[in-house]
């Protein structure tokens, strides 16, 4: 694993997307790290260098994504931009000082493989697709020095790479503590800098509705406010800060969001939690509640009994959330929770109890799959597939679901054995919420989870034959943030554990090495 070094604010910034280590006198080219670390590396002697004068060439169509991100990262980084051309193939490019884009067809079945070529004259990147190509420009981001110039010293390295799984993804809880959109625009560039696509954005919680919907404005009004928050660790009843706190996303704020992630051929995986962890839409409309009384938005952390009633109100309320999320969001995924969804007040409504006798149900963990399944069929209908976490196996999973296994790797080997996808994310091992201390340097949820496990991590049960491992589609961590106030406190919880998850999510397993660090000019890398 390569060593990185975290610094506060434009510093940081710049060490995680510039791995440069500076030349040594017996050693006269740059030393290279490229993080996630790709398939093939195989560096040579010289280096090429990019100036004002250089010339960054498009020859094929649809790149012009890629062009923009990386001149607006060199004038945000180094004060100057490329000047942009057009070409219709490589071959009408002369000048030895050129940076050419184009596509090649590589036939990996993995969208994003590409290579990269860099010599004397110039730096050639050759996509599968458009976003092959992108992560070909990450790359030579990566190879760019950290200290500011006009004049930025590349090494000259051939590189052959793809993603190991379809899924590489981070969440980021917005429920507990809600973050500006600056900062989620920053989290979506984290995310595009490790050549990761899944951008999970957990919108409604017990304690705080974050997206706008316009046919139910008491969801934010009311359910995007809380009246207090607990101070300190859960149980350690340090009281309450009596301050109101909240906020919330408009449909125009998100739809700009988005764009901007697709922009870093980021996917934006919004998720609606039901039919737990809905205190706050119960706040806002109580009648989505089994008849309990009125309760207030949550306050403090943990689990809630509070559960959304499976009555048709409450589904015909759902599928109108759903319908504007649906516009907002291009994704085919829509993650719906199905999580810590305790059954007391289920257990307690004569309408649920009537309504089980008459399916024929014997437990509420049935009448918890007819709740999912009813939202999966509408949402199928629209030709979207739901992804929910581990519990929605619980009373039977809904046909087309997609699991993400978090209480461990039960639930995942469970469903790919029944051959339904399944993404990775066991507390265990990508739960960035983990103190990355021991000590515990920092309040935090509890647990240790140190960088080396998370690099270690093989998102594949060995408990799963060949053909059942085909079908976990990837990897996902977790940032959830109840004890991260501010943005601050989510980078230093999430680096350097962040770039260890993005070789889980990259690399073959047989290139991955710990303690392995680039020295040799010729030697070839993985």
């Amino acid at each position: 694993m390569k060593k990185i070094r975290i610094f506060a604010g434009l510093c940081m910034v710049m060490l995680l997307m510039t791995q440069w280590v500076s030349a040594q006198e017996s050693n006269p080219s740059p030393v290279v790290s490229i993080i996630p670390e790709p398939v093939s590396l195989v560096q040579q002697a010289g280096s090429f260098t990019i100036t004002p004068s250089t010339t960054l060439y498009l020859a094929g169509k649809d790149l012009e994504r890629s062009s923009t991100y990386f001149n607006e990262y060199l004038e945000k980084y180094y004060g100057f931009h490329l000047h942009v051309k057009k070409v219709k193939s490589p071959a009408e490019v002369h000048s030895e000082n050129a940076i050419i884009l184009d596509y090649h067809h590589i036939g990996y079945p993995i969208e994003g493989a590409y290579t990269f070529h860099s010599d004397k004259n110039g730096v050639k990147i050759n996509g599968d697709n458009a976003v092959g190509v992108f992560y070909g420009i990450q790359t030579l981001i990566q190879l760019l020095p950290a200290i500011p110039s006009q004049s930025l010293e590349i090494a000259c390295v051939n590189i052959e790479d793809h993603p190991r799984f379809k899924y590489r993804g981070m969440m980021l809880d917005c429920g507990r503590h809600f973050f500006d959109t600056a900062f989620v625009k920053q989290f979506i560039n984290f995310i595009a800098m490790h050549k990761m696509n899944r951008f999970h954005w957990h919108l409604t919680e017990d304690q705080g509705w974050r997206i706008q919907i316009k046919k139910y404005p008491r969801l934010t009004s009311i359910g995007a406010w809380r009246d207090s928050t607990l101070i300190g660790h859960y149980g350690s009843h340090q009281g309450y800060d009596h301050q109101r706190y909240g906020g919330f996303y408009t449909q125009d704020e998100i739809r700009a969001i988005v764009k901007y992630a697709q922009e870093r051929y980021v996917t934006i995986i919004p998720e609606i939690e039901m039919p737990g962890h809905s205190t706050a839409a119960i706040a806002a409309y109580p009648e989505l509640s089994c008849g309990s009384p009125k309760v207030p938005v949550g306050s403090t952390w943990g689990v809630y009994d509070t559960i959304l009633c499976p009555r048709p109100y409450t589904f015909h309320f759902y599928e109108n959330v759903l319908n504007e999320v649906m516009k907002l969001f291009p994704s085919h995924y829509i993650h719906i929770g199905g999580d810590e969804a305790p059954k007391i007040q289920w257990k307690n409504s004569p309408f649920c109890q009537d309504l089980m006798k008459k399916m024929g149900y014997t437990n509420e963990d049935q009448l918890q799959s007819y709740f999912i399944s009813t939202i999966e069929k509408y949402l199928n209908k629209h030709g979207r597939d739901i992804i929910g976490w581990d519990e929605i196996l619980e009373g039977g999973l809904a046909p087309n679901a997609t699991v993400m296994s978090w209480r461990g790797e039960e639930g995942g080997i469970a469903a790919a054995k029944m051959h339904h996808h399944v993404i990775m994310t066991p507390g265990a091992y990508v739960y960035l919420d983990h103190s990355q201390a021991e000590p515990a340097d920092s309040l935090t949820i509890g647990g240790y989870l140190p960088l080396e496990k998370v690099y270690n991590y093989n998102p594949v049960p060995k408990e799963l034959t060949p053909e059942e491992g085909k079908y976990i589609e990837g990897v996902q961590a977790n940032v959830w943030t109840e004890y991260m106030q501010w943005p601050t406190k989510v980078e230093y919880m999430i680096f350097p554990r962040m770039d260890a998850l993005s070789e889980v999510a990259w690399t073959m397993e047989s290139n991955k090495n710990y303690h392995y660090c680039p020295s040799k000019i010729g030697g070839k890398i993985g």
